[in-house]
């Protein structure tokens, strides 16, 4: 018994063919674009290796003046970069806006960042932070009371301390 499509029938299944076609194509494209951030600022200048390991971009959005005694900035960090561990005379805030990533005060347990997380680091304690090692990390930093002074600099994370999460 030979067995007919009818018209109808064969425009049915090629509409089920494409849809299955265009959801295949945007399961790959969500896919691929899983790591890349939502960023809301301009990716800024390259860290220099005295203050970042890897790829480490920042840009300043206020600038500190005698009124507003206030930096606040943008820094996004590439998968694996890092801060070098430093200290601030008036602490900082940081705001994460994108990504994923770590952050440590010296002696302690390394925290894990998620967009929405809100740091406080007090001031003169030495902390680093920066993006995991899979997924970048978007930052805002504030820094207040500049006339404090803004930051100490010190040695690059090891790779031991990096991983010990």
């Amino acid at each position: 018994m030979k067995t007919l499509m009818t018209p109808a029938v064969a425009l049915l299944l090629l509409i089920g063919q494409a849809c299955n076609t265009k959801t295949e194509t945007k399961k790959e494209t969500m896919k691929a674009d899983k790591n890349e951030l939502n960023t809301i600022f301009p990716k800024g200048k390259k860290g220099t290796e005295e203050w970042f390991t890897g790829n480490a971009y920042y840009i300043a959005l206020v600038e500190a003046d005698s009124i507003h005694t206030t930096l606040a900035g943008n820094v996004y960090f590439e998968p694996k970069a890092r801060s070098h561990w430093h200290a601030h005379p008036s602490g900082q805030i940081l705001i994460i806006t994108d990504g994923v990533g770590y952050h440590q005060i010296e002696g302690q347990e390394i925290e894990v960042l998620k967009k929405g997380d809100v740091v406080k680091c007090p001031p003169n304690v030495k902390h680093w932070h920066g993006a995991s090692s899979d997924v970048g990390l978007q930052q805002l930093y504030i820094i207040p009371n500049t006339e404090n002074g803004i930051v100490e600099w010190m040695e690059p994370v090891t790779d031991e301390v990096y991983n010990a999460k």
